[in-house]
């Protein structure tokens, strides 16, 4: 299979609060599904201190986001995968981070119900998880954009 979704990227001020929404903590690990240039991944070591995967099927991004964590030198805590994220094992994940489509979303649930434990926390820039209530929400604006961040949690039932 490939790509479900284009790339594009989240504004570092977006990121920023997916984080923040997240409640990112030391130490936790999170998998960005599709991470593009790694932006997601590497504020993520760098500002919050968590531990990163990125999973990402375009090679050229990989090789950015690969480039900019060693630049910053946060390479032991930060991970790139070059594979489907149909193909990649997410059951690690405390947190997961996704920008894909409504429809990517929907194709990707699925796994989500499957490898993520109790307490998982999901949060999507954009487009809801259809068939998914979320825990909560936020719409704001940065620059001229209207965004908005769903915040999901997989139950323990």
């Amino acid at each position: 299979m490939g790509s479900i979704a284009p790339f594009v990227a989240s504004p570092l001020p977006v990121v920023r609060k997916m984080l923040e929404f997240a409640d990112l903590k030391p130490g936790e690990t999170l998998y960005d599904l599709g991470s593009g240039d790694g932006r997601i991944v590497i504020m993520a070591a760098k500002e919050f201190g968590a531990n990163g995967v990125g999973i990402e099927l375009n090679r050229r991004l990989l090789r950015e986001a690969v480039r900019k964590g060693k630049e910053i030198q946060i390479v032991e805590k930060v991970k790139f995968i070059n594979r489907n994220i149909f193909d990649v094992d997410i059951s690690p994940a405390n947190v997961v981070t996704m920008y894909l489509t409504t429809g990517a979303n929907e194709k990707v649930r699925p796994k989500l119900e499957r490898e993520l434990g109790p307490g998982s926390r999901i949060v999507t820039h954009d487009f809801s998880i259809p068939g998914w209530e979320y825990v909560k929400n936020l719409k704001f604006k940065e620059g001229y954009r209207s965004h908005t961040i769903y915040l999901y949690q997989i139950n323990s039932d």
